[in-house]
């Protein structure tokens, strides 16, 4: 604990925070002052104790965390707490009795009160070496001396009755009380209701608390306990508890800008799991370690100050809950949100809780017993302001200004877990809520409750664990068979034979849901896609008097027009530059120069059918012209002239024939007083800008409607509506060189003269070219370490920035207007990738819930899973180390999605991730000619939902079908595949591994059906000789030999043929 708290007393060098002299704000002490002398004539009876002068006294400072209401009262009257200070507020006289120090700060509030309550204030000053009763006798006799009220025998004074006196001045004060005759009242409760109702700058300190509460939650907190789970650290609650204090104390850590002196804890922060739970804020955090097993929960709640101004924040996480933990987290959820709603001026306090009881009463009413008895307290500069107790029984009424600590929970719950420590379980909730004139808000609502944020899921990870071990533990020498291949030996139903089930269900569903489609009016055709704008017929000049004046018969180039004038039987005849199809110029050795110019005309091969050409197709056109010159230069510029403009006219109509297939997109609404918009600073964008300039950095800003991207650069910005995204994904740098944020839209936007519709944002979280030195450098380097440190930092002060973004965003689209777009950040499984070549280079694909992705290498690979049809593995078989994926789409005139060269060792992980997403997949030993499959769908459906829809691609259920089956799937296939081939692949493949007896009884008939490779090599031989091919190289003959081998038998595992489409 520090030696002193932050912003409970002035500094011990006289000075505030940041070098400013200490002063009291004799504006808000006037304002306040006024308060409490029209509180306490107002309600002088019932809340004051008839009290006609009231004494507060302060303690010595302390080192501990404690809550007074004369500390309170020092604050929020003075601005800071006065240690070991006397106040006597009478009719006529104010009296504080303090040291010299304080008395000289005191000096400047006595112009002050006596302008805003007619007060005289008179300071007592105790020396250091005095005991101050002399002083203290001073006080009393003034209270003596103070006109008794009418109609009472004698002077009441009020003080703080539950406050003990500390220290040997309080203890004086006490006693002095006690023998001055005068009778005592408690004014407490007048203090705790004058303090209720906050004003505005109270709200805003409240506020900054809330801010950095919530901050510490979802940036430290949250963080920090997944890292925990994920690396399986072991961490006692007492030093998570240390570790968020530091992390509070140090706002700059998490990103919160706040001076450090202005903060402080409310409490230490509490961790709470392993069936402990103490859900009193008076709770602390044991030296136990987190426990994060199945169904196991973990209470933290953190509470910070801003200027001695409290807020309040706690969350439960749930790891692998349980049907009863879901259920009593959304009872709880639920009567937390009615707790708040019931929050608004004019309710009963009492209200507030009743709103939570009827929740637990209608949804689990076994459940009320284990409810707290109060559904939190007010806050302020004290944690727990008692006068608003959250219960059913007090009956004062809410109003605004007012703060509360809405605090929610139900402790003592059981439920079945094979660990004793995951038996008993607590919940908790708790969120500052400030009451406004119409409703309230809640200012920690920036770390979310909601169940999705805070369940974990573990089981996955643990079964897939389990499986990998059954693998390794196997004989090396046998086959390795997985468990999802064989039976159990206590005989339940594997997992791939559950998947087998689950798989011909989706069959069945997949061709019912095709065959629908296909019955209804084009439903399977139709990509949206609007016909190209042909652009405006291009004219260099529109009449004669445009053209410029001519000076010599020489070429010229009008850059303005975009023209090439050409001398031409003595006169300058100007062609559009968009017709000119090349320009060449050459030099022969009588130093003569020779320019020839091809033009685009109608008819010759190549030539682009634009407006201009195809115009009068029956005039005569120029077809080239060729100059010559004695002046190389002059020659040189000109070609140089003409390819510059011609390129940058081209460029130009292509961008506007792209343009004019965009879809119009919203304006961009900037953020503007209501919320500063969320930044994320110093990010390259893909695809780049165009241009030849320095590439730039730039910032993403989320406004009101969307994100815009901007550089220094004026012309350098993009902006991307929120409703013009599809699929928005976050992949944090692990492996990778490049923390990113990728935006998957509906319609294509430009970014430069680009047409896209992927825009990623990255930062490449270290050096991706590193200098090699000569050396060899010894692994125990120090500066290697050190190196290696600050790359690591680096990544993980990126990755965390990134997060932060996404969880701001998040919380933005969470709003009403955006629910319909259904939006949030997605995070690639990495667990789930496999390698694999979408386009031409191998990369890493990864699923997310709802996409199949590659955001690394570009092209970008985004694959909506809602659009997939059916999944087809292609060339899989025994003895292949690859294999490669048709993605067919619900749109059958789309182009299917091929990714080739997939390790075979991935095939399970595939195809159990396909399972459990619905997404129905065949198998083939072949590459299909999806094409002309498509082509035949679409071109007759009827025949196609005949035949059995997509069960044509269904080879186990073809080995027991009839030959006539067989023979009306033979349309689907392709043309050069021999029935005989396939069909003996088919019966080869079908046969158990398991009955290895029965394989060896049969190789003879095996060898008597098929040549061997030697017969078939002989064969090619002869065959050569006989064509008179002798002379061809052994390339050659090897690839035909592998080429006639691969279509009787599969190439064994250690050749690798090249593999044969489908035609």
């Amino acid at each position: 604990m520090p030696e002193q708290r932050n912003g409970n007393g002035p500094p011990a060098n006289g000075n505030a925070g940041g070098g400013a002299p200490y002063a009291i704000d004799l504006n808000t002490f006037s304002r306040r002052l006024q308060a409490l002398y029209s509180h306490w004539k107002e309600h002088r009876d019932e809340l004051w104790g008839s009290a006609d002068i009231f004494a507060v006294a302060t303690p010595p400072p302390s080192d501990d965390l404690r809550y007074l209401k004369s500390s309170t009262l020092n604050i929020w009257l003075l601005g800071y707490e006065f240690p070991e200070t006397i106040m006597v507020f009478g009719s006529k006289q104010i009296h504080f009795l303090c040291s010299q120090k304080k008395a000289t700060l005191l000096e400047t509030a006595r112009k002050s009160a006596k302008e805003a309550v007619d007060k005289d204030v008179i300071i007592h000053v105790k020396q250091k070496v005095d005991d101050g009763t002399n002083q203290m006798d001073a006080v009393i006799r003034a209270m003596h001396s103070q006109a008794k009220p009418e109609g009472r025998i004698g002077t009441t004074v009020g003080y703080i009755a539950r406050e003990a006196p500390e220290g040997v001045l309080l203890e004086k004060w006490a006693d002095k009380l006690k023998t001055s005759g005068l009778p005592l009242c408690d004014v407490s409760n007048g203090l705790s209701d004058l303090f209720a109702v906050k004003d505005q700058n109270e709200i805003t300190f409240i506020k900054k608390a809330a801010f950095l509460t919530a901050s510490t939650m979802i940036s430290f907190v949250v963080p920090r306990l997944e890292r925990v789970i994920d690396e399986e650290k072991k961490v006692t609650h007492s030093a998570l508890m240390e570790e968020t204090e530091k992390a509070i104390l140090d706002p700059a850590r998490i990103k919160v800008k706040l001076k450090a002196e202005n903060v402080d804890i409310c409490y230490p922060p509490i961790f709470q799991s392993g069936g402990s739970f103490d859900l009193r804020p008076s709770a602390s955090s044991n030296d136990d370690n987190l426990f994060y097993d199945s169904t196991s929960a973990i209470i933290c709640a953190i509470g910070s100050r801003y200027n001695s101004y409290c807020s309040n924040v706690a969350r439960t996480f749930l790891i692998d809950p349980d049907t009863m933990q879901s259920k009593a987290y959304a009872v709880l959820l639920r009567a937390h949100e009615a707790a708040i709603g019931a929050l608004k001026p004019g309710n009963q306090v009492g209200a507030v809780y009743q709103a939570a009881v009827a929740v637990v009463q209608k949804d689990a009413p076994e459940l009320l017993p284990n409810l707290t008895k109060s559904a939190g307290t007010g806050i302020g500069v004290e944690f727990r302001e008692s006068g608003l107790t959250l219960n059913a029984k007090i009956d004062q009424l809410l109003k605004a200004g007012m703060v509360f600590n809405v605090s929610l929970g139900f402790q003592n719950l059981q439920t079945k877990s094979p660990h004793p420590k995951g038996q008993n379980f607590a919940l908790l909730l708790a969120d500052t809520v400030v009451v406004t004139n119409s409703s309230h808000e809640v200012v920690t609502q920036l770390s979310s409750k909601d169940i999705k944020d805070v369940a974990y899921t573990l089981k996955e990870g643990e079964e897939e664990e389990e499986q990998l071990n059954v693998e390794v533990g196997s004989n090396a020498k046998e086959p390795m068979y997985s468990k999802a291949m064989l039976r159990s030996d206590n005989q339940e139903m594997s997992k791939e034979e559950l998947r087998r089930q689950h798989q011909a269900e989706l069959a069945r569903q997949k061709n019912e849901e095709t065959a629908r489609r296909l019955a209804g009016s084009d439903s399977a055709s139709g990509n949206n896609r609007t016909s190209v704008k042909t652009s405006s017929e291009l004219i260099a000049y529109k009449s004669v008097s445009d053209l410029p004046p001519p000076r010599e018969m020489m070429i010229q180039v009008d850059q303005k027009h975009e023209a090439v004038l050409v001398p031409i039987y003595g006169i300058m005849v100007p062609f559009h530059v968009s017709i000119v199809k090349t320009v060449s110029s050459q030099q022969d050795t009588n130093r003569n120069c020779y320019i020839r110019i091809i033009f685009n005309v109608p008819g010759t091969p190549f030539t682009p059918h634009d407006v201009n050409t195809l115009k009068n197709q029956g005039d005569i056109f120029l077809k080239e012209v060729s100059f010559h010159s004695k002046d190389p230069r002059h020659i040189s510029e000109v070609v140089q002239q003409i390819k510059t403009l011609r390129r940058n006219v081209v460029a130009r109509e292509s961008e506007r024939a792209e343009r004019a297939t965009l879809v119009t997109q919203e304006k961009l609404v900037l953020a503007g007083n209501k919320f500063k918009p969320v930044r994320l600073f110093d990010l390259w964008i893909r695809p780049v800008f165009g241009g030849r300039g320095r590439k730039l950095t730039g910032t993403l800003e989320a406004h009101v409607n969307g994100f815009r991207y901007s550089t220094s650069r004026q012309d350098e910005r993009v902006d991307i509506m929120y409703s013009n995204i599809k699929h928005a994904f976050f992949q944090p740098a692990e492996k990778e060189m490049i923390t990113l944020l990728h935006f998957h839209l509906h319609n294509h936007i430009m970014v430069g003269n680009k047409k896209t519709n992927d825009v990623q944002f990255y930062i490449e979280v270290m050096d991706v070219v590193q200098t090699l030195g000569s050396g060899k450098r010894s692994a125990y380097d120090p500066d290697e370490i050190e190196e290696e440190q600050r790359e690591r930092d680096r990544k993980n002060k990126i990755n965390m920035n990134f997060q932060n973004f996404v969880h701001r965003v998040n919380d933005l689209w969470g709003q009403p207007q955006f629910k319909g777009l259904d939006l949030e950040f997605d995070q690639p499984l990495r667990e789930l990738g496999f390698f694999g070549v979408p386009h031409k280079s191998s990369a890493f694909i990864v699923p997310t819930s709802s996409c199949l992705v590659e955001l690394i290498e570009t092209p970008f690979l985004v694959i909506t899973l809602g659009e997939i049809e059916i999944v087809n593995l292609e060339r899989v078989g025994f003895g292949q180390k690859n294999f490669d994926m048709a993605i067919v789409f619900k749109d059958f005139k789309r182009p299917i999605t091929r990714i080739d060269s997939i390790p075979s060792t991935s095939l399970d992980g595939i195809k159990e991730w396909l399972d459990t997403t619905d997404l129905k997949y065949y198998e083939s030993r072949l590459n299909l000619s999806w094409p002309a499959i498509l082509k035949n769908i679409i071109s007759d459906p009827q025949t196609f939902i005949d035949k059995g829809g997509w069960e044509f691609l269904n080879l186990e259920g073809s080995d027991s079908e009839s030959e006539q089956s067989e023979e009306s799937d033979i349309g689907y296939e392709p043309s050069d595949v021999e029935p005989e081939s396939v069909s003996e692949d088919e019966d080869s493949d079908s046969e158990s591994l398991v009955e290895s007896e029965d394989a060896e009884d049969d190789e003879e008939s095996e060898e008597e059906k098929g040549k061997t490779w030697e017969e078939l090599e002989r064969e090619a031989s002869n065959a050569d000789r006989e064509k008179g091919d002798e002379s061809d190289s052994d390339d050659e003959r090897r690839r035909r030999q592998v080429k006639t081998f691969g279509k009787s038998r599969a190439a064994p595992s250690s050749s690798a043929p090249k593999r044969g489409k489908f035609r």
